[in-house]
Order: structure tokens, then C-alpha cells, then sequence
């Protein structure tokens, strides 16, 4: 079995991995990224025994459960995340967006690229704070990566992790413990309770029992291209109330995309109130 490192990808074995992640996710592995394609999925290799990219490859087309492919997807999938990441999406949705919100009997809020869960414990913790204990919150977190929706559900961080929460919001929010014989924090039930996890591929078909107040769906469409951009767009568009707003990362504008959604604030939309409600 090759060591680390000395698998070698070829620019056919590169062309085939790429046309079926782009296929299955809609993600764009632009020439460029060989390496890191090589890298990650070397690992898969040796746990597998398998000796080359073809033959891993082809495994991975026949296995009809859809789990090799949900690995290879988890191996290739960036799910770098923190809390309170682009602060500034959250401090509108305190205090231009959620005070709109007070008299509602139900807040559903989708977030749509939850990686390992920082994004939506932040939204709980935001939500919470600006509406109070009592809010009925809902929050919807999916991810394609079944790797990251574990350690979301969990709700378990290092000290590190939790670096860029106040002092007061992570006493209040997590409780400090011993996990694996290491100090860490673990998402308190109050706040674990609000989210519900799901797997969720955003290109292909998906559907939800109501629309959302908000989506984020942040840091995910820049690995698309702008045909898949807009498809999922408009997907969540059609997710979201009339009124409702879309969140994007700070990378990830819309001009140049089609779209039906008002530009407020920079990588922050809004669904015209006025526009017929589909999906329900």
C-alpha cells in the first residue's frame, strides 16, 4: 500500500472525480485543486485498501447504497466555520429583522450550510437574545457533509471554538464538561432544542413542510457556478415568505445572477412581500 503522499492522480482520474462532484453537489473543482483533491481522498484510499484513484473511482459508482459517495462528498466538502462569523449579518438580524418577528406564534429560519453547527447555535444564541427564552423558534440546519451534521448535532466545541463568543452568552449557552478525557462546551438542551438537523443536497430536489422567515445560506454558493448559482437562488427563493430575507456570505454577491430577490444590505436579500407565496 502506497505511503502518505505518493498516491499519484492523473488529469483523467482528476477529470472523472470532478464531472461526478460537480454532477452530484453542484461544487465547481476547478483545475487548480488537484492536490487538495489528491490529499483528501488519499486518505480514503488506505482506509479502503484501495490502491488507485481509478479503482476507488469506479467503487465508489457501484456502490448502490450511495454511502461511497456520501463519503467521498464528506472527504471533499470545506467545512471551515465559527461562531458569530460575518458578525455583522447577525447584528442586523437582532435588530432590524427579529424585532418584526415579536408577535409571530411560529419562527422558522433555515440554515442551509450548517457545516459542523457554529452557524446555527449563533442564530439560536442571536434569536434568543433578541426575542427572549420564550421565542418559537424553529431552526432547520442542513448540510451535504453527514460528517459535519454529526458533530453539529452533537454540539460539542474546544475552548478554541468558542473564542468568539462573549464571556456572558457562553456561560449562559454551553455548559463546560469532559469529552474524550479534553475540556470542552456542550450546546446547553435550551438551546440544542431549537435546531433540527438534516441532510440536505442543495441542487438536488428538497421540499419543507412550510417557508422560512430567513435563510442563510452562507459560504457554500461561491464553490458553485453561476448556472448553479442561480438554480439554488431560486430554489430558496421559493422557501422563503413574502418578506422574507436570504443571507449570503460577503463573497458571495448576486449581481450578475437572475434572480426575484431586493438587495438590502450587502450579501443580505429580500423576497418583495408583494410576490406570490409558493412551496406551501
Amino acid at each position: 500500500m502506497p505511503e502518505t503522499g505518493s498516491f499519484t492522480l492523473t488529469a483523467q482520474e482528476f477529470t472523472k472525480i470532478r464531472t461526478l462532484v460537480y454532477q452530484t453537489c453542484g461544487i465547481d473543482l476547478k483545475h487548480g485543486k488537484e492536490e487538495l483533491v489528491k490529499a483528501r481522498l488519499s486518505k480514503e484510499l488506505r482506509k479502503q485498501n484501495i490502491t488507485s484513484f481509478d479503482r476507488y473511482f469506479e467503487q465508489v459508482v457501484a456502490d448502490r447504497t450511495g454511502e461511497s459517495l456520501i463519503n467521498l462528498i464528506n472527504a471533499l466538502s470545506t467545512n471551515f466555520t465559527h461562531f458569530f462569523r460575518e458578525r455583522k449579518h447577525f447584528d442586523y438580524l437582532s435588530h432590524h429583522v427579529a424585532p418584526r418577528w415579536q408577535r409571530r406564534s411560529r419562527i422558522d429560519i433555515w440554515c442551509a450550510a450548517a457545516a459542523t453547527g457554529e452557524e446555527p447555535y449563533t442564530l439560536g444564541i442571536t434569536l434568543l437574545e433578541a426575542l427572549g427564552p420564550k421565542a418559537p423558534l424553529h431552526i432547520l440546519a442542513s448540510d451535504i457533509s453527514t460528517k459535519a451534521l454529526s458533530v453539529a448535532d452533537a454540539g460539542i466545541y474546544g475552548e478554541a471554538k468558542l473564542a468568539d463568543i462573549p464571556a456572558q452568552l457562553k456561560s449562559k449557552y454551553f455548559a463546560r464538561g469532559t469529552w474524550k478525557s479534553e475540556t470542552a462546551y456542550r450546546a446547553k438542551p435550551e438551546l440544542r432544542q431549537l435546531l433540527e438537523f438534516r441532510r440536505i443536497n442543495l441542487i438536488e430536489p428538497f421540499s419543507h413542510q412550510r417557508q422560512f422567515q430567513a435563510i442563510f445560506c452562507r459560504n457554500v454558493m461561491i464553490y458553485f457556478d453561476k448556472p448553479t448559482q442561480e438554480k439554488v437562488v431560486q430554489r430558496l427563493s421559493e422557501w422563503l415568505e413574502p418578506g422574507g430575507y436570504l443571507f449570503v456570505g460577503h463573497a458571495e454577491s448576486l449581481n450578475g445572477a437572475r434572480h426575484s430577490l431586493e438587495f438590502v444590505i450587502p450579501a443580505v436579500y429580500r423576497k418583495p412581500s408583494g410576490a406570490e407565496a409558493r412551496g406551501r
